[in-house]
């Protein structure tokens, strides 16, 4: 992945193949913005307790940033769910409600959705121009929001999986994430079988959830996957983590548009 620092000491990562398809993406860390405390500093999350004035002043930096209008962005108000929507130009400016995913075809409309731990799943099909971005937390990964995704694709652009390419953000990596069995048992039950995405060390069990999220694309067909390989807890001085720091944090964002 490429880092690259943008105006106003805001830090973006980004993938070099969506780079050479001109895809405007940046995953954002938490530097850059205003917002003090544990939500310090670029905070997105309009509902985790931080001053809702700093939140907006985050997000007017961001857009100006990336050179994006502020009202030419479509959001996901995300529950954990496996629900996908495709939106177009008549969604610009809104939040979709009870959303994990988001699908478009259209040039210029952003895509932005918020993290903390949870992984971020960005999504291309060449032959087609459209995008994808995906929020895949352990009950989403359980509930099959990846695959969602995918048919999602093929259902609004005929997108065949194997022209899809996904890029798997930064997210909690199994070094950090200890789950109890219950969350280990409901996300192996959604990943094919023999994929080993848990480890035991000491006296827990350890989930990998982006190489879950992995398993679950190549099941569903996808033909490329590439994984940024950042843990979001080991992390903290560039990235919210809700467990490394016990709840009490703010949300980083992913913004993806076509040009």
């Amino acid at each position: 992945m490429i880092r690259e620092t943008l105006d106003n000491g805001i830090v973006r990562y980004r993938f070099e193949t969506l780079d050479r398809e001109d895809v405007v993406h940046a995953i954002l860390t938490r530097l850059g913005g205003v917002s003090q405390g544990p939500f310090a500093t670029l905070n997105l999350g309009h509902t985790v307790g931080d001053d809702l004035e700093a939140v907006k002043e985050n997000h007017r930096r961001v857009f100006a940033a990336l050179g994006i209008p502020r009202d030419c962005a479509v959001s996901p108000y995300q529950v954990h769910s496996a629900n996908v929507r495709w939106v177009s130009q008549a969604h610009a400016g809104t939040v979709q409600p009870a959303t994990d995913g988001l699908i478009t075809g259209t040039p210029g409309l952003a895509l932005l959705f918020r993290f903390a731990d949870c992984v971020p799943v960005l999504l291309f099909d060449r032959t087609h121009r459209a995008i994808g971005l995906v929020h895949a937390g352990w009950r989403g990964a359980a509930k099959g929001v990846v695959a969602a995704a995918v048919k999602t694709f093929a259902h609004y652009v005929g997108s065949r999986p194997e022209d899809l390419w996904a890029g798997i953000g930064p997210a909690i990596g199994p070094c950090c994430y200890r789950v109890g069995s219950d969350v280990a048992r409901a996300v192996a039950r959604a990943c094919p079988d023999g994929v080993q995405i848990t480890q035991r060390k000491d006296d827990g069990v350890y989930l990998d959830l982006p190489g879950a999220v992995r398993a679950q694309l190549a099941a569903a067909g996808v033909g490329k996957v590439e994984m940024s390989g950042i843990c979001t807890a080991c992390h903290t001085e560039e990235w919210f983590s809700h467990r490394a720091e016990r709840g009490r944090t703010g949300r980083f964002g992913v913004v993806m548009m076509l040009r």
